[in-house]
């Protein structure tokens, strides 16, 4: 079964005050969507529903997808005029065709990334592009090994913690050309995300607790966190400022004939 974790788990309200830094960071990939008017656009992993409603203002007709029925109706309430549906990405099946399909941030909390590639291919039209932003290969490497050495240090197996799908991009190239896709734009960047200065890498590390510490006693967390904290502070504390040390992947394809 196909999962999508962080819009499945996480309250929409948490997401709107304190995530709001991917909504504003997707501006990068939305810009190489370029929606037109008139264009049918399936947006995967839709959230609360901003980007969604940026395509809408662009003039195209976007259809939402989210696992998270409480990241639905959060949409729904904000954007009343967006048509969003909760939709399982691996399994969504249309019989209308879409224009393009846009995703922003969610693709790395998929991990059968063959069966959500599949189901973006068979919702194209012949021509129809696929843009996407996410967590790539090196993705927040300085605090997962961090966790990884701190957590088996203290007597916890890190098999079976880690939630993500961080690819090359050489692997997400040719997973797409291998389902029918021309690429026609992949790059692979590093881009540093300030944590929040009051919680730093402890707010962090809370936002994803459920994942990684969820059967850490409340002693050895207090313990963990603060051996994460040194382990990494050399690397991505700035003068004060914690940077997590994220990359991204972006990417552009196009289905070919099929």
């Amino acid at each position: 079964m196909c999962s999508e974790p962080f819009t499945n788990e996480w309250n929409s309200g948490t997401y709107d005050d304190k995530l709001n830094l991917v909504a504003e960071l997707g501006g990068g990939a939305l810009f190489l969507l370029q929606p037109r008017p008139g264009e049918r656009i399936l947006d995967v992993g839709c959230g609360s529903g901003d980007l969604t409603a940026k395509i809408a203002a662009a003039g195209a007709i976007p259809t939402g997808l989210d696992l998270s029925e409480e990241m639905v109706k959060r949409a729904r309430q904000k954007y009343p005029f967006l048509n969003v549906q909760v939709e399982d990405a691996c399994h969504y099946r249309t019989d209308t065709p879409f224009d393009a399909v846009y995703s922003h941030a969610v693709l790395h909390w998929i991990k059968d990334a063959d069966a959500v590639v599949r189901s973006i291919w068979l919702a194209l039209r012949e021509g129809g592009r696929f843009v996407a932003e996410f967590a790539g290969n090196g993705n927040v490497a300085v605090l997962t090994t961090a966790m990884e050495q701190t957590l088996e240090a203290h007597g916890y197996a890190w098999a079976g913690r880690n939630p993500w799908y961080f690819p090359t991009i050489g692997e997400y190239a040719s997973l797409l050309e291998q389902a029918g896709f021309r690429v026609t734009l992949a790059q692979h960047f590093d881009r540093p995300t300030p944590l929040r200065t009051d919680t730093g890498v402890r707010g962090w590390l809370d936002k994803f607790a459920d994942y990684f510490f969820l059967d850490v006693t409340p002693a050895d967390k207090v313990s963990i966190y603060r051996a994460i904290e040194a382990k990494v502070k050399p690397s991505i504390d700035q003068g004060g400022q914690w940077m997590a040390d994220t990359s991204r992947l972006r990417i552009v394809a196009i289905k070919e004939h099929t």
